[in-house]
């Protein structure tokens, strides 16, 4: 505590999105209008390991004191002006444990959350608010368990964190995605060629068949289906005949996988302290076979392929008109649930209206499509016949 107000702690975790700076400009002005005192937590939960808890240490690269004036101007941008990391407490490598811990923690693998509790307490935050994904929170989880008052905010692109209909991040990704798919139409048409982009997704398919679903490409392939090279070059090539310009578009989550293919696509073997290997590939891989196998349905002819990943390109930049009022509103619903005593809650917004559930959903279980009621696995598209009563963007959490 510090005087007679209460600590607010922010920190943003994981990937950027556009919308992570509208979410710490909406709990920032509310909390202080609600008297708080807000800190804003550098380099996600890097930063809370890396605090140093003597009164003259210089804490400045780790922590900031936020004010008005700072979120206000950062509020109105993309990324995160607090910046971000995969740094994860209950499994920091040796060469990552802070200088003033290595004296404790020399193990391969360290747990240095005691000493993220310490810092807490040092910095006198009374509720920490982690925005971030489903690693991220779950390690919110965890300080939850160990007695720290969490209000977590679910943030990524795939939109594939549990217990709510819409992350941070997800609808800007998606405008991306489908004026990006708009535009390379041109050389798409230009060369008559199948046109292969591969989208963010490592679990969940929302990123490739939403876009699909309103009409930016032909086909999609997710996550949660297994598709058949054969039959997607078919249908592409179905797709092609029926254009008067001649080309096809399939979308590929990167999590995507085809029939007998064992393992991901992966650009590396190096994983972050989550475990994950960084995605990629699979888009090229698709991209090769489809072309190489094409004579087989274009009488003997190949069809080349214009082939595009993504990647940061639907992330970067300012977030769109959905992703500066959901955070707007997530950051308020932080507040409603500090202001009546509430932790270990998730916000979400679910069936269209804005609720809260427990952030231990995050780690139950995996938010997915369901294949059989949004995905049609023969034709790799969506289908379009359980629109009523469904949310905005279609696909709910399920819970």
């Amino acid at each position: 505590m510090t005087g007679n107000k209460a600590t607010i702690g922010i920190l943003t975790g994981g990937g950027d999105v556009p919308g992570l700076n509208p979410a710490i400009r909406a709990v920032t002005i509310r909390a202080l209008r609600e008297g708080y005192r807000v800190l804003g937590i550098r380099r996600g939960w890097a930063g809370l390991a890396d605090i140093i808890p003597e009164k003259d240490a210089d804490n400045s690269g780790s922590v900031v004191t936020l004010t008005q004036e700072v979120v206000n101007r950062a509020g109105r941008t993309g990324g995160t002006f607090l910046h971000t990391s995969r740094t994860r407490p209950s499994h920091l490598p040796k060469a990552a444990v802070p200088e003033q811990l290595a004296d404790r923690y020399s193990d391969d693998l360290n747990d240095v959350t005691p000493d993220v509790l310490k810092n807490l307490e040092f910095l006198g935050i009374d509720t920490l608010i982690p925005i971030g994904g489903d690693d991220t929170l779950s390690y919110a989880l965890r300080l939850h368990e160990e007695g720290v008052n969490v209000v977590g905010i679910p943030k990524t692109m795939d939109n594939d964190v549990p217990g709510t209909d819409y992350c941070i991040g997800f609808s800007t990704c998606v405008t991306r995605t489908i004026e990006l798919t708009h535009s390379l139409r041109t050389t798409a048409g230009s060369h008559e060629r199948f046109l292969v982009i591969e989208v963010f997704g490592r679990y969940a398919g929302y990123t490739a068949l939403l876009p699909t679903m309103a009409g930016a490409a032909d086909r999609c392939c997710i996550p949660e289906h297994r598709f058949d090279i054969e039959r997607l070059l078919e249908l592409l090539v179905e797709d092609r005949s029926l254009n008067p310009s001649r080309y096809a578009i399939a979308l590929v989550s990167e999590g995507a996988r085809m029939k007998h293919q064992e393992d991901l696509s992966y650009e590396t073997e190096e994983t972050d302290q989550y475990g994950h290997r960084k995605l990629g590939g699979i888009g090229d891989t698709v991209s090769a076979l489809l072309r190489d196998l094409s004579p087989r349905r274009n009488n003997g002819r190949h069809i080349n392929v214009v082939n595009q990943r993504l990647g940061y390109l639907v992330r970067c930049g300012n977030p769109d008109a959905l992703d500066s009022i959901v955070p707007m509103a997530f950051g308020n619903l932080a507040l409603d649930l500090i202001l009546s005593g509430s932790s270990g809650r998730l916000v979400s917004l679910r069936n269209g209206v804005y609720d809260s559930v427990p952030i231990d959903v995050v780690t139950g279980r995996k938010k997915l499509i369901d294949v059989h009621k949004y995905y049609d696995a023969d034709r790799l598209r969506p289908r379009y016949k359980t629109l009523l009563r469904q949310p905005l963007f279609i696909m709910t959490s399920d819970v």
